[in-house]
């Protein structure tokens, strides 16, 4: 086996005055041995403190040992084996996060046409834009089962709202097709999301633009009004019939009451009539001829005060047609107020 190489004269030389350095410094530099003791220490304690950890309200912690989940915490102050045995992922699971779909808010307002560039069901084209609010519903899946999960869920949104747009004819989407289409994008969007395992819960799915191409976007807005006008008319025309038929019935319903108390005011009337003629009946009989005299007496003076009265004497009873032809004696219409005749006698 070969020797050392021997250093040379200049590597001597720097190996001379690394020595001598040492020599006259070294012992400034020396550490005492108590303080690496308490560095240590302080070491240690700061490692285990690494194991305290603090689940806020509607957060949740997820413990992985060796990078496999073993437990999941709930809100408080929480301890698990400190690194790099244990980590700890804390997952906010009340959060409402969303996503925008062909267009972008920040830092401005700016539209995507290659996602919100779409083709419908009768083969024509529109710019839709959308916004889907979601949450956490499974930590650990959230965390471990996809590597991009909010990517996941805009490709599933994509996938969903194209899937659902390229069933539904432009008409029905510019009109009255936007509640279904939400429904049925949000139904599929968390079946695709079950699918992929990516622990998260489609909350919302909210169409905000919806346009044809430019080329023919006057003409579909006028298809738009007319079907708007027409659905005003038909909404007013249902409020009249809302606001007359209530009317009519409580006009009908009024009739109807009036005349069964009319009814049941007659029948009253028509049965005390025949209580006082029974009454009466039963005096006649009784006493007929005070009865007739009564009866007789009464009707003289409901008759007389009415009718124009002429006294004469005894002896001129045969001849009165002298007297029916004299002035003022003559007979008149009653007039007005039905008043007490006057009474004229014929002097004898």
């Amino acid at each position: 086996m070969d020797s050392m190489p021997k250093p040379s004269g200049s590597e001597k030389t720097l190996q001379q005055f690394l020595r001598a350095q040492y020599a006259q410094y070294g012992a400034r530099w020396k550490i005492p041995a108590i303080l690496l003791v308490i560095a240590a220490v302080v070491g240690f304690v700061l490692w285990l403190m690494t194991s305290v950890y603090i689940v806020g309200p509607g957060e949740q912690g997820v413990v992985s040992r060796f990078g496999r989940a073993v437990a999941r915490t709930g809100p408080g102050l929480r301890l698990h084996w400190p690194a790099p045995f244990e980590w700890v992922d804390i997952v906010n699971l009340e959060m409402v996060r969303r996503i925008e779909i062909g267009f972008r808010s920040q830092p401005t307002v700016r539209v995507i046409p290659e996602e919100s560039h779409m083709l419908t069901g009768d083969e024509n084209t529109v710019y839709v834009q959308a916004i889907v609010q979601y949450q956490v519903k499974d930590s650990v899946q959230y965390l471990f089962r996809v590597a991009d999960p909010d990517q996941a869920l805009r490709d599933a949104a994509e996938v969903g709202l194209r899937s659902v747009i390229g069933h539904t004819t432009i008409e029905e989407i510019l009109t009255v097709g936007r509640a279904k289409i939400q429904d049925s994008t949000r139904t599929l969007m968390q079946q695709l999301l079950d699918t992929y395992e990516a622990g998260l819960v489609v909350t919302e799915v909210k169409l905000q633009v919806i346009e044809p191409p430019e080329q023919v976007r006057d003409a579909f807005h006028e298809v738009v009004r007319a079907r708007e006008d027409r659905e005003r008319l038909i909404n007013e025309a249902q409020g009249y019939q809302e606001d007359v038929l209530p009317k009519a019935r409580g006009q009908a319903e009024q009739m109807v009451y009036a005349a069964e108390a009319y009814k049941a005011q007659r029948v009253i009337r028509a049965e005390g009539e025949a209580a006082k003629f029974i009454a009466v009946l039963q005096e006649y009989e009784k006493a007929r001829d005070v009865t007739e005299q009564r009866l007789y007496i009464e009707t003289m003076q409901r008759v007389l005060p009415q009718a124009q009265k002429i006294v004469i004497n005894s002896g001129q009873e045969g001849n009165i047609l002298p007297f029916l032809s004299a002035p003022g004696l003559g007979m008149r219409a009653p007039t007005g107020r039905q008043q007490e005749a006057p009474n004229h006698r014929v002097p004898p």
